[in-house]
């Protein structure tokens, strides 16, 4: 996959996407600060949810549309996506900051509306949100633009995926996640990771994270996610609805930092042999010995360094004759 000319996969170092959601607190300039933030941060990308309450939800308080338990427990989904939403009116300014500060920007989209309103602005790739993989329409919409796409699991079950897949036309990246929030590490459930990686091989796989610090994201990257998705927030002074799963600037910082350790701890490396074999043992000779006298164990021996012969010959070279003269120090051949 590629997005904005850089590649995504196991090849390269994780794709890491800061999440801007609601941590702007209502405020065109603080989504703004935060796009430049993400940039200083070393975040691959921005991402912005795309929607406004009346393509998301109604403007009602039956139960159906009252949050039932949760950070949101007893608000009408109408007032919190009216809390928390970014206008479709933000983007283009949202969207020139960001590409003036050389940072990718993309958007989750909601509806089909966002889909042909992003269009216009050139929108590199777009991303469905866990609750929306149920939506197979707009993953088709979405899919329609040739776009790359990314789609993450939340509660879906392996059938809804498969279907989401076949929608998306087989060429999404998948994330799994936890619908919580805020989730903790314990809850984590990192394991459906593998699990996506078995049901989807062919795909690259990553990871949306609502857990607290940069635990998670450290352990998915060891399990070859490709992908890391993180809330970004905590500006001073401004509250939103996330903030209990958003890392500020500088924890977030250290997690792209830890994350990218991570990925070059897991690669393979091929020692340079020399140093190596300096501190390995082999059989040298420990004593003066003639040509035509035997090896014993008091003249050859396994010692460090490890040009000599292997070691595991010792027993067999004991009771030989020596076929040239040797001095001590000398390696074996």
């Amino acid at each position: 996959m590629e997005i904005d000319g850089v590649k995504i996969g196991p090849k390269y170092p994780p794709y890491i996407i800061s999440e801007l959601s609601c941590n702007h607190g209502g405020k065109l300039e603080n989504a703004k600060k935060l796009i430049k933030l993400a940039k200083a941060a070393n975040a691959s990308a921005v991402k912005t949810q795309c929607y406004e309450p009346d393509t998301i939800t109604l403007e009602m308080n039956k139960p159906d549309f009252i949050v039932q338990d949760g950070l949101w427990k007893g608000r009408t989904l109408w007032e919190l996506y009216k809390t928390a939403h970014t206008p479709f009116s933000w983007h283009p300014d949202l969207y020139k900051v960001a590409r003036d500060s050389q940072i990718t920007v993309f958007s989750s989209v909601f509806d089909k509306t966002a889909v042909d309103f992003l269009e216009k602005l050139d929108c590199p790739a777009y991303k469905i949100a866990s609750m929306e993989i149920v939506d197979i329409p707009l993953i088709r919409h979405a899919a329609s633009t040739g776009k790359p796409m990314i789609i993450s699991t939340g509660m879906a079950s392996n059938a809804e995926i498969i279907e989401a897949d076949d929608a998306s036309g087989g060429k999404a990246a998948f994330l799994h996640c936890m619908s919580e929030y805020p989730g903790t590490i314990e809850t984590s459930n990192l394991g459906g990771i593998r699990g996506l990686q078995n049901l989807l091989p062919e795909h690259i796989i990553g990871l949306s994270d609502h857990s607290e610090g940069s635990l998670a994201p450290i352990a998915a990257t060891a399990l070859g996610a490709c992908i890391i998705e993180k809330h970004f927030g905590h500006l001073p002074g401004v509250k939103s609805e996330d903030d209990a799963f958003s890392m500020g600037a500088a924890e977030f910082a250290q997690m792209v930092k830890e994350v990218k350790q991570t990925y070059a701890a897991m690669q393979p490396v091929t020692q340079n042999g020399n140093p190596t074999k300096q501190v390995r043992r082999s059989v040298y000779a420990i004593a003066d010995i003639k040509k035509g006298e035997n090896f014993t164990e008091k003249n050859i021996g396994s010692i460090r360094p490890g040009y000599g012969l292997p070691c595991k010959l010792l027993p067999n070279l004991l009771g030989r004759k020596a076929g040239q003269d040797y001095r001590r120090g000398d390696p074996l051949r």
